[in-house]
């Protein structure tokens, strides 16, 4: 597979090697036009030449190499867009040595056998199921991270049952560095900071690789270390994600959540700005709305202005203040009646720490159900 890989990025470079050298490249090979972007037709057109000429293409599927041209035509037609739009551009890089990490498989050329994964110019794979597959395979992804681990991303062509979205339980959240979010029945959920948690190993990796020498084995070695400490902090936060957007998911029909402008806030909190990318909200909210459709439920983004500072139910903690200012707006949003209720601050509200969202304790600390709608 990584062969594949380097015979990949080697098109992708020379493709675009050809472009940077002007009309006569494009007259050679037949492109039909001289000025601009060349159509996708022009780029996949010249593969059949490329494959005799170039005899080690041929060890990789037709539809790998038509999905690399795929590839360098969008990005292109990406950044031309992009200049259209008056966005100051730059120019595309040629993907370096361990840059190039996909291999696009698409309709055809690969093959499920019980544990055994089938790759045309491959060959068996053996591979552990994250979850039973459900449906056609519609392409498959191969990838391969920094860590050396290999990935098959199946995409399947599947029958869904839409259901129709009924609203019975409404909740409102406000997200926050610290606490992770506040929502209108009480509940603190703690941020697991994972960054701040793995900051002092990640250094004492990236000070181990800088005393390496450049292109040795033990350079090597370091480089795998620290990506997989990176891999590894990246799935402990999308775990502690998943499990709490699953939770709202299951348990309420309607969430309101803050619409958050996160790049302006970066700059405008400048000294907030890691621990605001580690808390990773734009990823909270994605994972509850593509779960939530699924389910049948709603999840209405809300505007955050001055939600932190109207306060019509003279209620002191600020973060439980705003997310029933959250709530009341995101109901008025789609027509919905505000419902009378009586605020949980009298109480002290329910801090739940990282560890009770991760194994699965969050669903027996309910504190005070919102009203039914």
């Amino acid at each position: 597979m990584q062969a594949n890989l380097d015979a990949c990025r080697w098109l992708y470079n020379y493709s675009l090697e050809q472009l940077g050298e002007g009309r006569d490249i494009a007259r050679c090979y037949g492109w039909s036009s001289f000025r601009g972007i060349p159509s996708l037709y022009d780029f996949q057109a010249q593969l059949p030449w490329l494959k005799q000429r170039f005899t080690f293409l041929q060890t990789v599927n037709a539809k790998v190499l038509q999905r690399v041209s795929h590839q360098l035509y969008s990005n292109l037609r990406a950044l031309s867009k992009l200049k259209k739009n008056g966005r100051k551009i730059g120019k595309l890089r040629f993907k370096g040595k361990d840059r190039y990490k996909t291999l696009n498989f698409n309709q055809s050329g690969f093959k499920l056998n019980g544990k055994k994964l089938y790759l045309s110019k491959i060959g068996e794979v053996n591979i552990k199921y994250h979850r039973p597959v459900e449906g056609k395979i519609k392409g498959i992804l191969v990838k391969r991270e920094n860590s050396g681990n290999w990935f098959a991303i199946m995409q399947v062509d599947k029958p869904v049952e839409s259901q129709e979205a009924t609203v019975e339980k409404a909740v409102g959240i406000d997200v926050g560095v610290n606490p992770f979010l506040t929502d209108t029945d009480g509940k603190k959920m703690e941020n697991p900071e994972c960054y701040e948690k793995t900051a002092k190993r990640l250094k004492i990796l990236h000070r181990k690789l800088s005393r390496k020498q450049k292109g040795s084995k033990n350079r090597r070695k370091a480089r795998i270390r620290l990506a997989k400490c990176y891999e590894k902090l990246t799935n402990q936060r999308d775990d502690y994600l998943h499990k709490l957007s699953r939770f709202y998911v299951e348990n309420y029909d309607f969430i309101a959540v803050e619409d958050i402008d996160i790049s302006s806030m970066i700059h405008t909190r400048w000294y907030l700005a890691r621990r605001i990318l580690d808390s990773s909200w734009g990823k909270f909210r994605n994972m509850l709305t593509y779960k939530a459709e699924s389910a049948g439920r709603t999840v209405i983004p809300v505007d955050p202005e001055d939600t932190s500072r109207e306060n019509p139910h003279n209620i002191q903690d600020r973060h439980y203040r705003a997310a029933i200012n959250i709530l009341e707006k995101g109901l008025k949003k789609v027509g919905l009646d505000v419902p009378e209720f009586t605020p949980v601050e009298r109480k002290p509200l329910l801090c739940v720490p990282a560890l009770a969202v991760i194994s699965g304790q969050v669903y027996s600390m309910n504190q005070e159900r919102s009203p039914r709608l």
